[in-house]
């Protein structure tokens, strides 16, 4: 039996060789949404990343063997309808967590620093008023000693904590699902030698937002945000907020409210409600940092996602 996948959202060079190696046919060819039902027939294997949606009305349309995820969250999949056909499903859940967990530190030291605001204004007006621009951008706070609050502790919030550790921060984290959690911090990528544990508990939601001086959210899309008006509500004035997990766990409309009022004092968004985003005001804000959906694009995470993601098909076969 020849295999065929279709990669739909495209994957890593190194992973389509090690599918070709084994024998697969490999399609890079993106299918719309609307003429995947149509063509999906042609296939035994159908790869996505967030922007394809694997719907019952596509199982139905074809004889898939095998659902591949390259990334963490499958909420882009119908994991129910997929077990219900008989249908294996395989995501990456580590590949990509150094990648997010990094753009999350990206966003909180330019956020930190006024960068952001700084690389709006600076090529128009930068020549004609630096004096009053280096005034507005002088109130920068460090990391060191502050305390970060992690809502979702599995590996990219893990992952957060490690860093976040290094940088001398206080960690406090929250999550249903995880009790606690030891946190290997190390002084080489290898993570083989010169390590040392951190353990740590995890606390309820409403003392993670009481404690924190930054909140950075880690978890799957759900059903209603994570955080809303309530929520900001009980939160220290002046919080910063970074959402690289998942449009809709932070309601957007209530964290522009609470920007405007200074409750929030700056957000980092790499996630929207809709993509491509369709709240300008958001978007516009001088006191938000914006990234469009690009935590797991690296060249690094990319590379692993695509080597995960085929061994795990690979050997799906072979069993």
């Amino acid at each position: 039996m020849t295999v065929r996948i279709l990669a739909n959202d495209g994957i890593d060079e190194a992973g389509k060789n090690l599918f070709e190696k084994a024998g697969f046919i490999v399609s890079t060819d993106n299918i719309s949404q609307e003429n995947l039902i149509n063509k999906i027939k042609n296939f035994d294997v159908l790869l996505v990343r967030s922007a394809t949606k694997v719907t019952q009305q596509v199982m139905d349309a074809g004889d898939l063997k095998v659902i591949g995820r390259a990334g963490v969250g499958m909420d882009n999949i119908d994991l129910v309808y997929a077990k219900e056909k008989g249908i294996a499903v395989y995501n990456t859940p580590s590949a990509s967590s150094t990648s997010v967990a990094e753009l999350v530190f990206a966003h909180l030291l330019g956020l930190c620093r006024n960068l952001p605001v700084s690389n709006r204004i600076m090529p128009t007006q930068g020549d004609v008023k630096f004096k009053d621009l280096k005034k507005a951008a002088s109130d920068g706070s460090e990391l060191l000693g502050k305390t970060i609050g992690i809502i979702g502790f599995g590996r990219i919030g893990q992952e957060a904590a490690r860093i976040a550790i290094g940088c001398g921060m206080r960690v406090v984290a929250h999550d249903p699902f995880v009790k606690e959690a030891t946190v290997k911090v190390g002084f080489h990528a290898d993570m083989s030698t010169d390590t040392i544990d951190v353990h740590i508990k995890t606390v309820e939601l409403t003392d993670l937002l009481k404690q924190a001086d930054f909140i950075t959210l880690h978890m799957p899309g759900l059903d209603k945000p994570v955080l809303s008006t309530a929520e900001f509500a009980s939160m220290k004035p002046g919080v910063g907020i970074v959402n690289c997990a998942r449009g809709g766990v932070v309601d957007e409309k209530a964290l522009l409210v609470a920007l405007n009022l200074g409750k929030v004092k700056f957000a980092g968004i790499d996630v929207f409600e809709k993509e491509p985003p369709v709240f300008m005001d958001i978007l516009a804000h001088p006191h938000v940092s914006l990234s469009p959906h690009i935590g797991a694009s690296t060249g690094e995470a990319q590379e692993r996602v695509g080597i995960e993601l085929a061994t795990s098909v690979i050997n799906h076969f072979s069993n």
